[in-house]
């Protein structure tokens, strides 16, 4: 299959092009390269563009031809949607509709879409399925959810074939280093502890301990960007040989959640080195936990996490981020 994978220079969609290439699909990425990195495209293609450019991504489209596209080009932190809403509401809402018109005008017809656990804010009970109420509590997650009802709207009017993955907490990179997390500023648990770890960051702070939780810190699905990458293959094949369909979203995790101390704890036990940090005030648009329910992921694509165990995540994080600072 012939795949365009929008923001493909990135954390999880450089490891969903690897996947891709490996599975025989060809693949193809569009990236402006302003969070992405040129030495991570390294299975197909580069077709450097931005989502807010509405004629280049039509020239991309029809250049590429492509069966399906798997859209990951949207800003992502938290913190910083709540201080800058409309740079998350330009970005990934404005972005995603030229992505749509896009597909519209050129006869594209599939498209898989990273969502998040953030459209549904702070559910009253866990794990979460699909069919909790959205009610996100930042502008990251209302975003999210606005770009999952453009997608309906588009399969409605236009029969635009979807699908939108909920993932919880990502983590981990390539056990063979040739991808993994590279942000900057680093914004992520684990990476930013590894950064505190080799000395590289000498003011790590765990954000707030006094959540209503066992121990006092945030609780998180995390699952490993290999399992991530698996179902947005499944998914974007499904909808190419025909699915059902049915446009849907489907929650991405383990059904097991972590809190921050036990991230930290697993880190001193993985690496054999002592996890220094302090504590600091909660951040803003942080729920106390989340924590997925799976099952319609494994019903309908017949996925499930096989390299999300907690030890694994770490291991894999700690030899990348070794290679790529070494």
């Amino acid at each position: 299959m012939n795949i365009l994978v929008i923001g493909g220079a990135g954390y999880i969609g450089s490891c969903t092009c690897k996947a891709l290439a490996r599975r025989g699909h060809s693949v193809t990425v569009y990236d402006n390269l302003s969070t992405g990195h040129r030495d991570l495209v390294k299975w197909g293609p580069l077709f450097e563009g931005d989502i807010l450019d509405y004629a280049r991504l039509c020239e991309c489209l029809r250049e590429v031809r492509p069966d399906g596209i798997i859209h990951f080009a949207a800003f992502s932190q938290v913190g910083e949607s709540v201080k800058e809403p409309g740079k998350y509401i330009r970005n990934n809402v404005g972005g995603t509709l030229n992505i749509l018109e896009a597909m519209r005008e050129t006869g594209v017809r599939n498209i898989v879409v990273s969502s998040t656990a953030a459209v549904y804010g702070i559910p009253k009970t866990m794990p979460i399925t699909e069919d909790f109420e959205l009610d996100p509590i930042n502008t990251y997650g209302e975003t999210k959810m606005f770009m999952e009802r453009m997608l309906a709207d588009y399969a409605r009017a236009y029969g635009l074939s979807w699908t939108a993955l909920r993932y919880f907490n990502a983590a981990g990179a390539d056990p063979e280093c040739e991808t993994g997390e590279r942000h900057d500023p680093e914004t992520h648990l684990i990476p930013r502890a590894l950064m505190a770890l080799d000395g590289r960051l000498p003011d790590f702070y765990v954000m707030g301990d006094d959540y209503p939780t066992p121990d006092g810190t945030c609780i998180r699905d995390y699952i490993h960007i290999l399992d991530l990458a698996s179902a947005h293959i499944k998914a974007v094949e499904r909808l190419i040989e025909g699915g059902d369909g049915e446009g849907m979203a489907m929650n991405l995790g383990t059904g097991s959640g972590l809190s921050v101390k036990q991230i930290l704890d697993a880190i001193e036990s993985v690496t054999g080195l002592p996890m220094k940090y302090g504590m600091g005030p909660r951040r803003a648009g942080d729920p106390p936990s989340l924590v997925a329910d799976a099952s319609r992921a494994l019903r309908v694509l017949g996925w499930k996490p096989e390299h999300s165990g907690v030890e694994e995540i770490i291991r894999d994080a700690w030899n990348w981020y070794r290679h790529d600072n070494a």
